[in-house]
């Protein structure tokens, strides 16, 4: 069951670092992480029309982020209404 968890903060962590990355080489008004490779205020990093493909992936990733944060915070306390019930069982159990 950790195994899990711990994989799913993972993939976690790597959509952030992704969306990151994405929104970052989009092309903006003073010219992004896009000019670093080259280019220049009329020219795209990937082609001639991947400002909107990079919208798309945007938007996706965006709501797979918004996703996993409300999952993970729900597994997250959880394991810790699990953790606190077994606390609470051993020590009515010791006395």
């Amino acid at each position: 069951m950790h195994f899990l968890f711990y994989l799913s903060i993972f993939l976690f962590l790597f959509i952030c670092f992704i969306t990151c990355f994405i929104v970052l080489i989009q092309e903006s008004k003073s010219l992004g992480l896009g000019a670093s490779f080259g280019g220049d205020a009329g020219e795209s990093l990937f082609g001639t029309s991947t400002a909107e493909v990079l919208k798309k992936i945007t938007a996706y990733l965006a709501l797979i982020f918004v996703i996993a944060c409300v999952f993970l915070s729900l597994w997250t306390s959880a394991l810790g209404r699990r953790q606190v019930k077994a606390g609470t069982a051993i020590e009515e159990s010791a006395p």
